[in-house]
């Protein structure tokens, strides 16, 4: 069986590493792996290939940035080509980003079945380009692999075929778990910077509601200023968001309070969100890996499609269009962590090896 495997942003490596692993301990599956080039940052690209051992793309597409429809548009006219070519069985799609989008597209437009793993995820909010290209990639593919219960239940009243549905649990969940002991052996970032765990907040922002909305992101930044008077803030810095700090003039207050740092690794953002005391965040992966770390977490978004952890007591969210002091004051009240999430919500760990075994069928 030949499967093409598309991937382009930073978590898709992620979850890629976690699959293809289980992909290379069969021998019914030749997988060739399509990187569309949508990060295309090497700290935010070949890195992580490096680094997680996922074997190198057969095909590097080099799309780079651009608008959502220029960028998509050209994704799918490129990945049709390669599909043409190769002629594969399958095409395995993760996630809701434009790569994700093309290459469902692209598939199912040639009649070639569609692999969606992190299916049924829903923000309900349209204005998000992800829950755009999630809604669109669910409802053409041939096997939807779900997180969640709640997941599936999206999908089945979306008019979606229960057979067409399995729930495996998480893949970044299965990630967690095998890079933590990787880390075990090596010297992280933590240690190179000194950080005591377990004494700083680890933040992250990167999302365009947020980056693009001067009100937001001043809001963002004057929140986390004042809470670094009694904790240290780490801030992995994204290739976007510095841009937009700079185009806004907040950069240079920022760096006088907090220790702001070049966008990291996956091994090394593990070992930081494993050892904060809280994460801050509006990333949707940031989220989930903090609860797998144990660790509280304080989502700036107006939503979550991880609602689990809303309702478990693990994350809470706090929308950054609240004025700065109020949000300054929920930033320095970590979430309420219920003992009782500490149950399997995203499976046990084999979610990887369940989804090899059902293409294989």
């Amino acid at each position: 069986m030949k499967l093409c495997t598309i991937v382009g942003a930073r978590p898709q490596f992620i979850k890629a590493a976690t699959v293809s692993r289980a992909i290379a301990s069969t021998s019914s599956i030749h997988e060739i792996i399509i990187h569309t080039g949508q990060h295309y940052d090497a700290n935010m690209s070949e890195q992580f290939f490096n680094e997680l051992n996922i074997p190198s793309p057969g095909y590097h597409l080099s799309i780079g940035s651009g608008s959502h429809g220029k960028q998509t548009g050209e994704m799918l006219i490129a990945i049709e080509e390669v599909l043409l070519k190769e002629k594969p069985d399958w095409v395995l799609v993760y996630g809701d980003t434009n790569s994700t989008l093309a290459g469902a597209l692209a598939a199912a437009k040639l009649k070639i079945p569609v692999a969606h793993i992190e299916a049924g995820l829903r923000s309900f909010n349209r204005n998000m380009p992800e829950e755009v290209n999630r809604i669109t990639t669910d409802h053409l593919s041939t096997l939807l692999f779900v997180p969640t219960e709640n997941g599936y239940k999206q999908l089945l009243k979306e008019g979606i075929s229960q057979d067409k549905i399995a729930i495996v649990g998480d893949v970044m969940y299965d990630a967690t778990l095998y890079y933590n002991e990787f880390n075990l052996d090596r010297e992280t970032i933590v240690d190179s910077l000194n950080l005591d765990p377990k004494s700083y907040c680890l933040a992250t922002i990167h999302r365009a509601e947020n980056t693009d909305n001067l009100n937001r992101l001043r809001n963002i930044c004057d929140a986390l200023i004042e809470l670094s008077h009694t904790k240290c803030i780490v801030l992995p810095l994204h290739p976007r968001t510095r841009s937009q700090l700079k185009k806004y003039h907040l950069l240079d207050n920022l760096l006088e309070y907090i220790l702001i740092i070049e966008p990291v690794g996956y091994l090394d953002m593990l070992a930081l969100e494993k050892n904060a005391n809280i994460v801050i965040t509006d990333s949707g992966g940031v989220q989930k890996e903090a609860y797998f770390n144990r660790v509280a977490c304080i989502t700036l978004r107006n939503e979550t499609e991880w609602v689990e952890l809303v309702d478990n007591g693990w994350n809470r969210l706090c929308p950054p269009d609240k004025p700065f002091s109020l949000l300054g004051y929920e930033l320095h009240n970590t979430p309420n962590q219920a003992a009782s999430s500490m149950d399997q919500l995203y499976g046990n760990g084999e979610a990887a090896k369940k989804i090899v075994e059902m293409i294989c069928q």
